[in-house]
């Protein structure tokens, strides 16, 4: 049924180990899996329905929540059903073009959700540093022109990488060592160089991941200069509109910082960690927002309180 071997073809599927290493233990890893997985559903789903109903909610701060949920759960969706499938199952097979295009969700809306965290740094620096002018310039015309920019972005960005991949016609084993189609998972994988596809994923991953940063640090930088100017009360108030837009942005970088330092530098780290690093930053973020939106939110909380209780 699989194939691995020296000699190159072209296969017509590929077929994921799920943690490579801990297979004896994929049962067991599946519990907080999919623990996770219903987590990030329903409480995406719950800030999707909350904001939906509730027109008083119907504010740029509460769209771009929205429009975060959205993209938690198109993540969410495109990468645990098949690990949870492999886990219970061992269905490890999946085709080569749903391959590339999980490859392509998996990637193009990670670029998206960085994006729509940018333009939430300037909603909030608008608010604070300019309050006066906020409700003219962040109208809800801008936030669905940041919100489609932000996804086309992740399109243009994103969409050479499977292309490229297209091109690959000759593999030296259909074998990935991975839980998903991950770019260079895939790409190790052919018979021809490497490099290129290599340097183009670093390329994309320093225009998201490090100009993406820059920008977000700049828009804090600014309102903390913004709050210290003002009387110790006022700026509490203005700064802890921004704690759950800190938090979420937390919760989405540090897992891969994470992920990316100990791929870069962490030779002798065991391949089951890169794995279960790569899928944190997937999978954690998605169960983490609308807990951080919950709890710091007051309208948010008091109706997830009245809806469910």
């Amino acid at each position: 049924m699989v194939t691995a071997n020296s000699s190159c073809f072209q296969p017509l599927s590929f077929f994921l180990l799920g943690i490579p290493g801990l297979e004896h233990l994929h049962v067991w890893i599946s519990v907080p899996f999919c623990s996770i997985f219903l987590s990030a559903i329903i409480g995406n789903s719950t800030v999707l329905l909350i904001i939906f109903i509730d027109t008083s909610l119907h504010q740029p701060m509460y769209i771009y929540f929205s429009v975060l949920a959205f993209v938690d759960l198109i993540l969410t969706n495109s990468t645990v059903p098949k690990l949870l499938s492999i886990f219970w199952f061992q269905y490890n097979e999946i085709s080569f073009r749903l391959c590339l295009l999980q490859m392509f969700f998996i990637h193009a809306f990670s670029t998206t959700e960085s994006g729509i965290f940018l333009a939430m740094a300037y909603d909030r620096y608008v608010a604070i540093c300019n309050p006066l002018r906020y409700s003219i310039i962040v109208t809800t015309s801008v936030i669905i022109k940041s919100g489609v920019l932000a996804l086309l972005r992740g399109v243009v960005y994103i969409l050479p990488l499977p292309l490229f991949v297209v091109r690959i016609h000759q593999y030296t084993s259909n074998v990935i060592l991975h839980s998903y189609c991950e770019h260079m998972a895939v790409v190790r994988l052919s018979c021809s160089d490497a490099s290129f596809n290599d340097h183009l994923g670093m390329i994309i991953g320093f225009l998201v991941l490090v100009m993406d940063s820059v920008f977000i640090v700049c828009s804090y930088t600014m309102i903390l200069r913004a709050v210290l100017k003002l009387t110790k009360k006022a700026g509490m108030k203005a700064f802890g509109t921004c704690i759950s837009h800190v938090s979420a942005i937390l919760c989405f970088y540090i897992p891969i910082l994470c992920s990316s330092l100990v791929h870069r530098f962490g030779r002798n780290v065991p391949h089951h960690t890169h794995i279960l690093l790569a899928n944190s930053y997937l999978l954690l973020p998605p169960m983490l927002n609308p807990l951080v939106y919950g709890i710091r939110t007051k309208q948010i909380r008091n109706r997830v309180i009245q809806l469910f209780f």
